[in-house]
């Protein structure tokens, strides 16, 4: 079920012209960048913890 909720596209500009008011149309907008910067954070700490294991010699 969860890989099918990844999968599904979601129109953002159709939900922000539906908005009832401003904070919907903020709260998507942020919603809408959550997963990008969870997965820049990833990246960067496998980055930063390879670079530590690369200079260490392991």
């Amino acid at each position: 079920m969860t890989i099918i909720s990844l999968i599904q596209k979601v129109d953002i500009a159709e939900k922000i012209k539906d908005a009832p008011d401003s904070g919907y149309q903020i709260g998507v907008v942020i919603g809408s960048f959550i997963p990008f910067l969870v997965l820049g954070g990833i990246a960067l700490w496998m980055y930063t913890r390879a670079k530590k294991r690369a200079k260490n010699g392991n």
